[in-house]
Parts: C-alpha cells; structure tokens; sequence
C-alpha cells in the first residue's frame, strides 16, 4: 500500500519579515525546550527555567514569544506536526508493524507534553477555535495511514479500525498523572500492538 505523506502548516515567525538564522535558531530551541519542561513540570513551569536551559537570556524568549499562550500554541503545534510528519518517516523506515508501534510510542511523548500544557489549551481553546480542529485531523489521518498500510501488508489484524486504536490511545491521556504514568504507558501500546498482531495473517507471497 502506497503511503501518502501528511502535510503539515509551515511555522510562521512572530514577526512579519523573516527571522535571521541566528534568531531562527534560538526560537527553534526555545520551542524544543518548553516542550521538554512544559512535559516534566505542567504549564506552572518557569519561563525562566525553559530560557536558561536554552542557553538564552528571558528577553530573547519574550521577544520570540510575547505571551506565555503564545508559546504553549507554538509548542503545541510544533508538537502535533512533527507527531504528523514522524509517521511518514517511519513508514519509509520500518516494516509496517514497526512502524506503527514506533509512531504510538511517539504519540506517549505527544500525550505527555499536552497534559502538560492542559490549562493554557483551554484557554486558547476559546480563542482560537481552529487549532484543535486542525491538529487532531492531521494525526488522526497520520494514524489511519499507519494501520491502513499495517492491514494491508498482514502485520496486524485485518479487522483493525484505526479509530478504536485512536481511542484506545485516548484512554493513556486519562490514566492519572503518576511518576510512572509515561514508563506505564509505553507498556501499554507494547500490549495494544500484541493484540494488533494477534491473528495477523501475511498475504502469501506469489512464486518466483
């Protein structure tokens, strides 16, 4: 089965003209890191804390973004187009089982940092009505790819609806909060691919 590419938004600078490479650069770590802290420590995390581990000062980050809300919506779509794009590059990379589980074990490190950011989402949920709309439609299309190509090579269950494995990865967002909650959902899509593969019947291969 022929896999199609997810198309993703390009990010846009804060300001209208293009950003030097240098400015560039800083913006791009300073997204890469608050999605790290914003992950470990919730949305409380200290703008400061993401700057230093930056290695930037707190004016360079509020010059990038202005607002708390408008690094946590730069973040979180960072976070949900490179989810989006993951599953082309793994596709192309791994067999279509593996590829699959890869991309769920990515979807943990999504969900993670999207707990993360939970109040300010709903914030910006009432101020920019398109973000969530868009974003989820990206991933789930990415998902329904991935097990598309799956059921199709034989590497998983024929009768696999990408939509029950969206809402079972659904239920590790509401699993509690613990230390242990990303360790304890790895294992979970380890236990959701086994049941994928269960009974999975490889097309037989014609002759030579």
């Amino acid at each position: 089965m022929a896999f199609e590419p997810v198309t993703t938004a390009d990010q846009k600078p804060v300001a209208d003209k293009p950003l030097r490479a240098d400015a560039r650069r800083n913006r791009d770590r300073l997204a890469v890191v608050a999605a790290s802290v914003f992950a470990e420590r919730g949305i409380d995390a200290s703008l400061e804390e993401i700057a230093r581990r930056a290695g930037v000062g707190i004016g360079t980050l509020y010059r990038h973004f202005p607002t708390r809300e408008h690094l946590v919506e730069v973040v979180y779509r960072r976070e949900a187009e490179g989810l989006c794009a993951a599953a082309g590059e793994l596709a192309a990379k791994y067999p279509s089982d593996v590829a699959l589980e890869e991309w769920m074990r990515r979807f943990v490190d999504y969900i993670a940092t999207k707990r993360g950011l939970a109040t300010s989402l709903r914030i910006l949920l009432t101020t920019n009505s398109t973000l969530f709309s868009d974003t989820s439609g990206r991933v789930s299309q990415a998902l329904r790819q991935l097990v598309e190509a799956a059921v199709a090579d034989g590497t998983i269950r024929a009768d696999v609806d990408a939509s029950d494995v969206l809402h079972a990865l659904g239920g590790i967002y509401s699993a509690p909060d613990t230390p242990e909650w990303r360790d304890r959902s790895r294992r979970l899509v380890k236990l959701l691919m086994d049941g994928l593969r269960f009974g999975a019947e490889r097309p037989a291969k014609g002759p030579r």
